[in-house]
């Protein structure tokens, strides 16, 4: 069905309309739309693509199309973007099982004739070749097809790779076996052995059938990468039940809630969607995304996350986000986004790939060249043979493979434990910070502050200062203007619309009031606007040396009073805040509050390092000065006003309590909004870059050894040669053995 611009059925996603042919096309887009996202042609413009699922490649994520296949850069089978729960093994793995399974009888065949046919003198030896040959051309030519395309591609796109030398290998040693076979007279004397020209059907066949093997276990361990994805995937509920206008009640499709429906939670089912409670009390198990084991209280107002465990009472809630929108889905959006990332290891070990190919064929020629013409006996079937081994035992996937499963593992992981990472870039930075700069409001404290007092100059009162300023903070987002709102209509004051509203950014905010020009902030704002607040600059210290946030309110030009909001600090932070020190983190806090309300707080939780009264810009000075000062600095904020600093730090840490602006300006985000989920991001990060450097050695290590003894370096010494059919084995297992090594980071190693 061709789908126009007049479609009735539209969606916006990243700036561009998309449009589909009926409702269900839009709600499958809507509950996820990077499944439905690729890059065509080359181009930078982003295409909806109706397919549904878009596959990549774990070692080339740029790598992205509609359709299964191959990796045109590396031949590696690409995989979904975004795995799905109904999925179980992959047609590619389906694939490589039957291929293996139906030729292991005849490879076994081959292998006997060609280990004792000569001892056993079952046959005469020429036929023994062509009934080698007749049992061999179906395992190489049917099941290890596959292979030689992959080999071919690779040719084509010029990006030689490890189907490359697989390719080059059994091919070699097949053709030269078919030639030997049909035309043994063409070939000189030194090519007979054991009455006939040599062959090594067995050799082409047993590395067609291991590295079938090769593939269907690293597919399958591939796949457990995933199982982070799939999880918080299962954690969505299938169906919401939805009240009607009338009162009466329908279950229905998670994919049908729209934005403001009104929702019924039972006990012991999941929250559907996010929203807020407009009826009932119950408490909530938020542990599946924050960690936190302890169920949360709920009331009407307060906020419920998509995927939660109602547990006891009943719920009633109205749906404000649905589909990708919702916190669950943007988490597995950001974990698959993290996982296909390129951590800049892997660049090296790209371009080492790159080149390390096309050495090893060189080294296989000048293996063939110089067996062949200073071997002994039958020496170009010694040349050909170690020539073969040396190609397949240098095949470069476990190099290739060595940093992508690791981080594919750890975003997976920490996001199982409320630490989303943005890309692998992330992960691979974080262990190297020494200096925490941390924001107060949101981040050290709990960022649902309490009101304190109104305080009035003279000539007003307490009512008219509170009044004035909850009016006035109706067009702010901001926890404390939350609060005074709150505090007013707790006193059922009735509150003026603003007008001309303007934030200034972490120094406060101005507007319009019943015809009074207002300002509401701090001593920096007060200064911008042109009001003394001298004369209540005592009543104000005291109050911060307390640990109150203080904000001054002048109407007009003159002071009218100031307000006192109370944000207590988190529970979590001083143990966050001592296993960071421990870890040899400098801490620093920044806050846009008062001196005296920093110092305050830093007393109270240990930081001799305080700023007060800074503005988004001295945080990012502060940022900067310390980076000039050879520091690796991250940064940890919730609010708008903490953006800039949060991107311009070596790792921005946003708390996934704190605004959508502060988290896409972060490169990590903390689901739960605790501190001591840096702690474990950092742990997790150098175990990460561990676990990646020992992929990389071992990649290293098995090739440099490897490679000197297949081409027999050894052989004047020690009399070691190594078979091909081993080389293959060893091929296999050394790519198995590095996502092994990155599936231990599951388990915390």
């Amino acid at each position: 069905m061709v789908v126009t611009e007049q479609s009735p059925h539209h969606s916006e996603h990243m700036g561009q309309n998309f449009f589909f042919c009926g409702p269900k096309c839009k709600a499958k887009f809507d509950a996820s739309p990077m499944q439905y996202m690729v890059k065509k042609h080359d181009s930078p413009r982003v295409e909806a693509v109706a397919s549904g699922t878009i596959y990549t490649c774990p070692m080339h994520p740029e790598i992205r199309q509609d359709h299964t296949g191959n990796c045109p850069k590396c031949g590696m089978t690409l995989e979904p973007v975004m795995p799905s729960l109904e999925e179980d093994d992959s047609p590619e793995i389906r694939e490589f099982q039957r291929r293996f399974w139906w030729t292991l009888p005849l490879t076994a065949i081959v292998f006997v004739l060609a280990m004792f046919g000569e001892r056993l003198h079952w046959m005469e030896m020429g036929a023994q070749s062509w009934l080698e040959m007749t049992l061999a051309s179906p395992i190489v030519l049917w099941a290890g097809w596959p292979f030689f395309t992959r080999g071919w591609q690779s040719v084509l796109h010029r990006s030689p790779n490890m189907w490359t030398l697989i390719g080059l290998g059994t091919g070699a040693a097949f053709l030269y076996s078919v030639a030997a076979t049909i035309a043994p007279n063409a070939f000189p004397d030194s090519f007979v052995s054991m009455g006939r020209v040599a062959v090594y059907f067995e050799a082409a066949a047993v590395i067609i059938s291991l590295t079938l093997l090769g593939q269907v276990m690293e597919l399958k361990a591939r796949s457990q990468t995933s199982a982070a994805i799939k999880s918080l995937l299962g954690l969505a509920p299938k169906t919401a039940r939805r009240i009607r206008p009338d009162g009466s009640e329908e279950d229905v499709a998670l994919t049908h809630v729209h934005i403001g429906d009104i929702l019924r939670i039972r006990p012991g089912e999941k929250v559907p969607v996010d929203g807020v409670v407009t009826e009932g009390s119950s408490a909530v198990d938020e542990s599946m995304l924050t960690g936190e084991p302890v169920p949360v209280s709920k009331h009407m107002g307060d906020k419920v996350i998509g995927a939660t465990l109602n547990t006891s009472g009943a719920l009633v809630m109205r749906s404000e986000r649905v589909g990708s929108a919702t916190m669950l889905s943007q988490i597995v959006q950001m974990v698959a986004q993290a996982q296909r990332s390129r951590a800049p290891m892997q660049r090296m070990a790209d371009v080492v790939a790159g080149y390390f190919v096309l050495t090893v064929i060189a080294v296989s020629l000048m293996t063939f060249f110089v067996w062949g013409l200073f071997g002994p006996e039958p020496s170009w079937v010694y040349g050909l043979i170690n020539a073969v081994a040396v190609l397949i035992i240098a095949c470069p996937c476990a190099l290739g493979l060595a940093t992508p499963m690791s981080i594919m593992v750890a975003t997976g992981k920490g996001a199982t434990t409320g630490v989303l990472f943005r890309d692998a870039a992330a992960i691979e930075n974080l262990r190297k910070i020494d200096t925490l700069i941390i924001d107060k409001t949101g981040t050290l404290t709990e960022g649902r502050p309490t009101f304190d007092r109104a305080v009035p100059a003279s000539g007003y009162s307490a009512d008219d200062v509170l009044r004035m300023a909850a009016s006035l903070d109706q067009g702010s987002e901001h926890p404390l203007a939350e609060t005074i709102v709150h505090a007013a209509r707790e006193r059922a004051m009735v509150l003026e619309k603003p007008e001309n509203f303007e934030s200034g950014s972490g120094i406060g905010v101005r507007g319009q009031v019943a015809g009074h020009q207002l300002a509401l902030g701090n001593t920096t704002l007060m200064e911008q606007v042109g009001v003394s607040v001298e004369a209540m600059i005592p009543e104000a210290e005291n109050l911060r040396a307390e640990g109150a946030s203080v904000m001054y309110l002048a109407s007009d030009g003159k002071l009218m009073g100031l307000l006192a909001v109370s944000d207590p600090i988190k529970a979590s932070t001083p143990e966050a805040l001592a296993t960071l020190r421990s870890a040899g983190l400098r801490i620093v806090m920044a806050t846009g509050d008062g001196i005296t309300t920093a110092k305050a707080v830093g007393a109270r939780l240990g930081i001799d390092e305080v700023h007060g009264e800074v503005k988004p810009q001295d945080k990012l000075d502060l940022v900067n000065r310390l980076q000039k000062e050879g520091r690796v600095v991250a940064m940890a904020g919730d609010g708008i006003n903490d953006a800039p600093a949060l991107a311009k730090a070596d790792v921005g840490v946003a708390m996934g309590t704190g605004t959508d602006v502060a988290m896409n300006s972060a490169q990590v985000t903390l689901v739960k909004g605790d501190l001591r989920g840096i702690a474990i991001a950092r742990s997790l990060s150098v175990a990460t870059v561990r676990n990646m450097k020992q992929n990389l050695m071992f990649a290293f290590l098995y090739n440099a050894l490897g490679i000197p003894v297949a081409a027999g370096l050894l052989y004047p010494w020690t009399g070691w040669l190594l078979s091909p059919l081993i080389a293959a084995l060893a091929m296999s297992f050394s790519s198995a053995s590095v996502i092994t090594n990155a599936l231990r980071l599951r388990r915390g190693a």
